[in-house]
Parts: C-alpha cells; structure tokens; sequence
C-alpha cells in the first residue's frame, strides 16, 4: 500500500511580493466592482494619482452584467507605490476586491 503524504501550505516558506519582483518593473492591477458608469474612469484617476502615465485600461463584463473587472497595466516603481494602490484602488465606489 502506497502512503500519501500530505503538506500543507504553512510548511512551504512564502515569499514576499517584494521578494518577488526586481524595480521598476511591469505590473497589472485588477479592479473588479460593480458594473456601474465611471468605474474605468474612477480606476484611472487613482492609477494617474500615484503613477502617472498613458493607459489602455481593459474591461470586462460578466455575464450577467453584475460585475466589472477594469485591468491596467503600469510599471511599477517601488513596492509602495504597488502597496499603496492597492489600498487606494479598494476605496473606489462599488469595488469589491483588486488583484
């Protein structure tokens, strides 16, 4: 009889983002909210707040049309700035998470 060995997570050291990423780098947030008029728009302020530049923010609609996810692609500079809108991109109207 072959024994299975479990692992669980906890065992496995984990990395942190900063750990992870080499600056400035390319990173993606994902905004995803309530389907409502302005959420790419509100999204872009945040994202030009703390880092400026030229977006071409994607979205995508569920099918129920409940939901909205709004992508943008930015090169990050430091990791406070990647933790610093993730806190901002949260306090948007109607967001429910960022990734």
């Amino acid at each position: 009889m072959t024994e299975i060995k479990t692992m669980n997570l906890t065992d496995i050291p984990q990395k942190q983002l900063k750990d992870l990423l080499e600056f400035p780098c390319p990173f993606t947030f994902k905004v995803v909210g309530k389907n409502r008029p302005g959420l790419v728009e509100d999204t872009l302020v945040v994202i030009q707040r703390y880092a400026p530049g030229d977006y071409n923010p994607r979205e995508h609609i569920s099918s129920k049309g409940t939901y909205n996810s709004v992508s943008v692609d930015i090169i990050a500079e430091n990791i406070e700035q990647v933790e610093t809108l993730y806190v901002e991109l949260a306090k948007i109207e109607g967001v429910r998470m960022v990734l």
